[in-house]
Protein backbone atom coordinates (compact mmCIF):
# COMPACT_ATOMS: atom_id res chain seq x y z
CA UNK A 1 0.00 0.00 0.00
CA UNK A 2 1.07 3.34 -0.78
CA UNK A 3 1.97 5.94 1.95
CA UNK A 4 -1.01 7.26 3.61
CA UNK A 5 -2.87 9.76 2.81
CA UNK A 6 -6.19 10.22 5.04
CA UNK A 7 -6.35 8.65 8.53
CA UNK A 8 -9.63 8.48 10.27
CA UNK A 9 -10.60 6.65 13.67
CA UNK A 10 -13.97 5.92 15.39
CA UNK A 11 -15.10 8.65 18.63
CA UNK A 12 -12.82 6.60 21.41
CA UNK A 13 -9.69 5.45 19.10
CA UNK A 14 -9.84 2.13 19.38
CA UNK A 15 -10.49 1.60 15.39
CA UNK A 16 -8.66 3.01 13.28
CA UNK A 17 -7.64 3.04 9.31
CA UNK A 18 -5.66 4.53 6.73
CA UNK A 19 -6.22 5.18 3.12
CA UNK A 20 -3.63 5.61 0.36
CA UNK A 21 -5.64 7.37 -2.67
CA UNK A 22 -7.89 9.76 -3.78
CA UNK A 23 -12.09 9.27 -3.13
CA UNK A 24 -13.65 8.15 -6.23
CA UNK A 25 -16.71 9.37 -4.97
CA UNK A 26 -17.69 12.27 -2.20
CA UNK A 27 -21.17 13.16 -1.19
CA UNK A 28 -23.56 14.31 1.08
CA UNK A 29 -25.81 10.96 1.20
CA UNK A 30 -29.41 11.41 2.06
CA UNK A 31 -30.35 6.93 1.22
CA UNK A 32 -32.80 5.80 3.83
CA UNK A 33 -30.23 3.20 4.74
CA UNK A 34 -27.52 5.83 6.14
CA UNK A 35 -30.49 7.92 7.67
CA UNK A 36 -31.53 5.20 9.94
CA UNK A 37 -27.84 3.72 10.38
CA UNK A 38 -26.41 7.11 11.25
CA UNK A 39 -29.31 8.97 13.03
CA UNK A 40 -29.15 12.17 10.91
CA UNK A 41 -31.23 13.08 7.98
CA UNK A 42 -28.07 12.81 5.46
CA UNK A 43 -23.39 11.70 6.03
CA UNK A 44 -20.77 12.88 4.35
CA UNK A 45 -19.76 9.46 2.61
CA UNK A 46 -16.50 9.27 1.03
CA UNK A 47 -15.86 6.10 -0.70
CA UNK A 48 -12.71 4.66 -2.23
CA UNK A 49 -11.04 1.32 -3.99
CA UNK A 50 -10.72 -1.39 -1.47
CA UNK A 51 -7.09 -1.51 -2.38
CA UNK A 52 -6.98 1.67 -0.75
CA UNK A 53 -8.29 1.04 2.69
CA UNK A 54 -6.42 -0.37 5.09
CA UNK A 55 -7.48 -0.95 9.00
CA UNK A 56 -4.73 0.35 11.62
CA UNK A 57 -5.93 -0.53 15.03
CA UNK A 58 -4.47 -3.28 16.71
CA UNK A 59 -4.45 -6.87 15.07
CA UNK A 60 -6.53 -8.81 14.96
CA UNK A 61 -8.76 -6.18 13.74
CA UNK A 62 -11.65 -7.73 13.82
CA UNK A 63 -11.60 -7.93 17.80
CA UNK A 64 -12.33 -4.38 17.67
CA UNK A 65 -15.11 -4.75 15.31
CA UNK A 66 -18.78 -5.12 15.16
CA UNK A 67 -20.45 -5.26 11.41
CA UNK A 68 -23.92 -5.60 10.09
CA UNK A 69 -25.00 -6.98 6.65
CA UNK A 70 -27.83 -5.12 5.13
CA UNK A 71 -30.72 -7.61 4.70
CA UNK A 72 -31.59 -6.24 1.95
CA UNK A 73 -28.16 -5.64 0.15
CA UNK A 74 -26.61 -8.70 1.42
CA UNK A 75 -22.88 -7.14 -0.49
CA UNK A 76 -23.05 -4.26 1.84
CA UNK A 77 -21.59 -4.40 5.74
CA UNK A 78 -21.19 -1.52 8.03
CA UNK A 79 -18.66 -1.69 10.76
CA UNK A 80 -18.64 0.08 14.05
CA UNK A 81 -16.39 0.28 17.20
CA UNK A 82 -16.86 -2.14 20.35
CA UNK A 83 -16.21 0.09 22.59
CA UNK A 84 -17.86 3.35 21.77
CA UNK A 85 -20.47 2.34 18.92
CA UNK A 86 -19.39 4.51 16.11
CA UNK A 87 -19.83 2.78 12.73
CA UNK A 88 -16.76 4.20 10.82
CA UNK A 89 -16.97 2.25 7.48
CA UNK A 90 -18.74 0.24 4.59
CA UNK A 91 -17.48 -2.27 2.12
CA UNK A 92 -19.66 -2.95 -0.47
CA UNK A 93 -18.30 -5.98 -2.18
CA UNK A 94 -20.13 -5.70 -5.69
CA UNK A 95 -18.04 -2.23 -6.25
CA UNK A 96 -15.44 -3.81 -4.15
CA UNK A 97 -15.20 -0.21 -2.56
CA UNK A 98 -15.16 0.84 1.12
CA UNK A 99 -16.98 4.10 2.07
CA UNK A 100 -16.26 6.39 5.16
CA UNK A 101 -17.62 9.22 6.71
CA UNK A 102 -15.56 12.67 6.68
CA UNK A 103 -17.03 13.45 10.51
CA UNK A 104 -13.83 10.79 11.34
CA UNK A 105 -11.09 12.08 9.54
CA UNK A 106 -8.09 13.39 11.56
CA UNK A 107 -8.39 17.20 12.37
CA UNK A 108 -6.39 20.03 13.00
CA UNK A 109 -6.23 21.88 16.44
CA UNK A 110 -8.61 24.14 15.49
CA UNK A 111 -11.13 20.79 15.00
CA UNK A 112 -11.41 21.26 11.10
CA UNK A 113 -10.79 18.49 8.80
CA UNK A 114 -7.29 17.92 7.73
CA UNK A 115 -6.87 17.53 3.70
CA UNK A 116 -10.69 18.94 3.51
CA UNK A 117 -9.72 19.95 -0.36
CA UNK A 118 -9.47 16.00 -0.65
CA UNK A 119 -12.74 14.81 0.37
CA UNK A 120 -14.74 18.06 -0.02
CA UNK A 121 -18.40 16.72 -1.07
CA UNK A 122 -19.24 17.26 -4.55
CA UNK A 123 -23.17 16.78 -4.58
CA UNK A 124 -26.04 15.29 -2.79
CA UNK A 125 -26.89 11.33 -3.64
CA UNK A 126 -30.42 9.79 -3.04
CA UNK A 127 -31.97 13.31 -2.95
CA UNK A 128 -35.21 11.94 -3.38
CA UNK A 129 -35.47 10.29 -0.13
CA UNK A 130 -34.09 13.40 1.98
CA UNK A 131 -35.52 14.73 4.72
CA UNK A 132 -35.05 18.24 4.19
CA UNK A 133 -34.02 20.12 1.58
CA UNK A 134 -30.13 21.91 0.98
CA UNK A 135 -29.76 24.90 -0.87
CA UNK A 136 -26.34 24.79 -0.63
CA UNK A 137 -25.31 24.99 -5.04
CA UNK A 138 -24.55 21.38 -5.42
CA UNK A 139 -25.58 18.74 -7.71
CA UNK A 140 -28.63 16.79 -5.87
CA UNK A 141 -28.77 12.90 -7.84
CA UNK A 142 -31.50 10.22 -7.67
CA UNK A 143 -28.59 8.02 -6.96
CA UNK A 144 -25.16 7.90 -7.28
CA UNK A 145 -23.43 11.31 -9.11
CA UNK A 146 -22.87 11.23 -12.91
CA UNK A 147 -24.79 7.60 -12.90
CA UNK A 148 -28.57 8.13 -12.01
CA UNK A 149 -30.85 11.19 -12.73
CA UNK A 150 -29.57 14.48 -11.77
CA UNK A 151 -32.90 15.67 -10.05
CA UNK A 152 -31.53 19.41 -9.37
Amino acid sequence: MAESLLKGSCFCGSVSYSLSALPVLSAYCHCTNCQRLKGCPFVHTVHFEASAFKWTHTEPYDAALQWYTIPEKPHKTRYRCNICGACVASYNSVRDRWSIWSVHLERDSEGKLIHWDLVKPTAHIFYGTRILDINDGLGKWEGYEGISTKIA
